[in-house]
This record gives structure tokens, sequence and C-alpha cells, in this order.
């Protein structure tokens, strides 16, 4: 992907000057702001009406700036040796002497932690003096950003600049390990679960519905396009968008495929724009065939159903 050095230079300066802008990441887009700054943070949770109880996400280039904020240790070391840059959050304990804003952690003592593997916003990170905070580019519970259109279709002019960096080629947010003490999911995502299990080589449980939140994507709604969604639907209710995993022989105005063939995959890649696209046809309500749960499966199964709760 070619970089635009004068795109990177524009980012750079509103960052260094505490503004908050959209990056690009593999897994959705961002909205990014200094990690060391509480008037920069507190600009995310104001544009993106962010509940003050969930922490953010904070973006490194590399482990030689974390060990700055964070205590790492070795189930940490081995998957990020593995998985980053890529869709991969970690939590650990902070340092005392950690300069990441209170309003970042949500004044807990753990920090979510990602090195995004998107070429532009790796160009970035190496290029400012700071980490930054970027939860997903949407207004708070509604369908993240996967394209610069859908952050400028939800934030206008409020927001001083889109980065722009094409597509995201996941389309999904990342998967948030916990490795503080024993491995456990705390957010399904863009990686599998069986790729960390074989790296870590263990088992590991799954606590992404917790009655305390303690990491982001943990609310119950979430990524909600805002009309009602039905799931595992055998018959389609009169005017009802009909979401399929794959292409359909029928071939009506109202069924949308989130696949060709039925890939996950692609599924995954395709399933926030087409949440979208839906709402902009102005259907009433959504209807999901039932989606395979395996692999990243699970992971659209698990956004279908947050974004159920409307």
């Amino acid at each position: 992907m070619k970089i635009n050095l004068s795109n990177i230079k524009k980012a750079q300066k509103l960052l260094n000057k505490g503004e908050c802008i959209a990056i690009p990441t593999e897994t959705v887009y961002g909205l990014a702001a200094n990690a060391y700054s509480d008037k920069a943070c507190k600009k995310i949770f104001k544009l993106k009406k962010r509940p003050k109880n969930n922490p953010l996400i904070v973006h490194y280039f590399n482990i030689h700036i974390l060990k700055n904020d964070c205590i790492l240790n070795d189930d940490f070391l081995k998957l990020y040796k593995i998985f980053c840059p890529g869709p991969i959050t970690f939590i650990l304990n902070l340092k005392k002497n950690s300069k990441i804003s209170k309003i970042v952690t949500s004044k807990k003592n753990s920090l979510a932690v990602r090195f995004p593997r998107h070429p532009i916003t790796r160009h970035l990170l190496k290029k400012i003096n700071f980490p930054l905070a970027a939860p997903s580019a949407n207004l708070s519970s509604k369908v993240s950003a996967v394209c610069s259109a859908d952050v400028k279709d939800d934030f206008g002019k409020k927001l001083k600049y889109v980065l722009e960096g094409g597509k995201s080629s996941i389309g999904l947010e990342s998967t948030i390990v916990d490795v503080r003490s024993k491995p456990k999911i705390l957010r399904l995502g863009g990686l599998e679960i069986s790729a960390i299990e074989k790296v870590l080589n263990k088992k590991i449980s799954v606590d992404n519905n917790p009655l305390k939140v303690s990491s982001p994507g943990q609310f119950k709604l979430h990524y909600s396009p805002g009309i009602p969604i039905r799931l595992n639907v055998k018959k389609i209710n009169k005017n009802e968008a009909y979401i399929s995993i794959k292409k359909m022989s029928k071939n009506k105005s109202n069924f949308y495929f989130l696949s060709k063939n039925g890939n996950l995959k692609e599924a995954a890649k395709n399933l926030y724009s087409t949440l979208r696209k839906i709402k902009k046809n102005k259907h009433k309500s959504i209807a999901v065939c039932k989606i395979p749960n395996r692999g990243l499966g699970k992971t659209i199964n698990d956004r279908l159903k947050r974004a159920s709760k409307f």
C-alpha cells in the first residue's frame, strides 16, 4: 500500500496538538488520540458518546515503547512474537509510573494494548512520541466503521480528520486476551482462539459476558445498526432484510449475502458494511440465517447477538 506522507504529516500535527482523528487499522477504523493526555482522551469519549466505565485500547508501534507502561510476562511475549503486529489485544498490568491517562483505563490498574498491522497507522505510530488510545471510530453501541466513508457518516464535521487507509482487511475488532495470570479471552475477534491456544499449548476459557465490564467490547448492546435483528431465522417476514452467509439462487432486493460461497473470513470482512447498507436502504428490521458457530463464525455470531439487543 502506498503511503501518502503529507497525510501522515497532517495526522501527526493534529495529534501533537491534542486533537482526535480517525485512523485505519486491519480490524476496523479507530478514533485516536494521545494516550498520555487526559484532555485528548476526553475528546474520544465525548465524540463517541462512550460510557466512562468502558476502557480504551492503546495502540503501540513496538514492544520497546510498551515497556515504559506495562509489566510483560512469558505468555504475552509468546503471543507477541507470533501475532504482532496483528488483530490481537492484550490485557496487561500497568506500571505504577506509567504516563497512560486514567481516563483511558477507567481508573483500572490494567491496560488493553495492541500493535496494529495496517502500514499507514504503523508509519504514523513510528513518527509520534506517544501511543494512541483508539477505540472503534463509530458512535457508542453502533456498527463499527470499516472504511473512511463509514467514519464520516457517523461524525461528519465533528471530527477534525480521517486518515485514509482503504477498507479494513479483516473487518472485525481484535481478539482480546487477558494474560495477567491464567490467560482468558475477554472478547472474540479477528484472530481465532484455536491459533492462540496452539501457541500457548493450552486451552483458554472465554469470559466475554461478565457481570462487570473489565475490557472493551463487553457491553451486551453493541455493534447495532439501530433496527431490530432476528437470529437463526428460517422464515422471513414481509419487508424484512435477510442476511445469508452465502449467495442464494433467489436474488431479491431485500436479500444480502456476506460471502459468495460461505467463506467465514469473507463473511466477517463484509458483516459491518452489510449492516450499514441495510440501514441506509431503510429496512425496518433484519433476519439473519444460521451462521456456522466455528472459527470466525463464533465472532460473527457474537457481534450479531449483541446487535440484536436493540
